[in-house]
């Protein structure tokens, strides 16, 4: 495992929401109608943009990935026909993370990085995604292989200056390949980034469960912040099921991200992909300034992450 001696992997949270969103269209909590009525600490789904010497990636599709590109300037084409994305890597198949691929079909080559496991969820089960491959070399599948590096290139082989070690998370399939696939270790990973400096960046939007020693001496690590407690679903009335059985994480209780990842483990520790329910999100919370107390920042779109 790489060591970084500083945070140098330059990043930007292009969304910091779970599935959804902030305000999410069919929720009415009193969170989603201040963001609603008064534009309020307004979220856009996750996705993480990262920038490497010649190029960037983006991490996960977001179906918000339109919106999120017109905020993020250096993410504008350069010219008549042109993006400087040069690759799209999938953390897992859930929908809040690939739909924004439709945004990218505009006749653009570009390539993308997911598992066996995630390619075929998608492509062999989803007639849409005839729509990505119009011509030849519209787009360039990649596999990711578990705890093997590989440098990310674009559709033609064209250096971006980072590379990526996906890593097995406790998860599940997408709720869209329900009963149709297998649960394997390959339907939700993490990513171990890095840039010509050596130094890590963590990114992991979606655990069900954390192994600290997975993270530990990392510059940088966005771990799953979805939900406050295991039982915040079930209390706020928007699922019958526990966070853990959602493929979450919870932040509090005693197999909680906070007791279980020690903030001094890492240089710089963040909570995105937070969902609408999430008490974190409410400025002068309880459970915020627990959060921040223990040294644990809280994602926002268009945050900054540079040395």
């Amino acid at each position: 495992m790489r060591v970084a001696s500083s945070p140098r992997v330059r990043a930007r949270v292009l969304g910091s929401a779970a599935g959804g969103g902030l305000p999410q269209w069919n929720c009415g909590c009193a969170r989603c109608d201040r963001a609603r009525f008064d534009g309020h600490h307004a979220r856009t789904q996750d996705s993480l943009a990262i920038f490497g010497s010649s190029g960037a990636v983006v991490c996960n599709a977001s179906p918000d990935l339109g919106r999120q590109i017109a905020a993020t300037p250096e993410l504008w084409p350069r010219g008549v026909r042109d993006t400087p994305i040069a690759a799209v890597i999938l953390t897992n198949g859930d929908l809040d993370h690939v739909l924004g691929l439709f945004s990218l079909r505009e006749s653009q080559p570009f390539a993308i990085y997911a598992t066996e496991a995630v390619r075929y969820g998608l492509v062999e089960h989803n007639a849409m995604c005839r729509t990505l491959d119009r011509f030849a070399g519209h787009t360039v599948w990649r596999a990711l292989e578990l705890d093997v590096e590989v440098e990310i290139t674009g559709p033609g082989g064209e250096p971006t200056g980072i590379a990526v070690q996906p890593f097995a998370l406790p998860g599940k399939p997408p709720l869209h390949l329900a009963g149709l696939v297998e649960p394997n270790a390959e339907h939700n990973v993490g990513l171990r980034i890095t840039d010509a400096n050596d130094a890590e960046l963590v990114y992991a939007p979606n655990a069900a469960y954390i192994d600290a020693s997975r993270f530990t001496g990392s510059g940088v690590v966005l771990l799953d912040g979805t939900f406050w407690s295991s039982d915040e679903p079930i209390r706020s009335g928007a699922s019958t099921l526990r966070a853990e059985q959602m493929g979450h994480v919870p932040i509090a209780g005693p197999d909680g991200s906070l007791p279980l990842f020690p903030r001094k483990r890492v240089q710089r520790a963040i909570y995105p992909h937070i969902n609408n329910t999430n008490p974190i999100l409410n400025e002068g919370s309880a459970e915020r300034r627990l959060v921040e107390n223990a040294g644990w920042e809280i994602a926002f779109d268009g945050m900054e992450i540079v040395p």
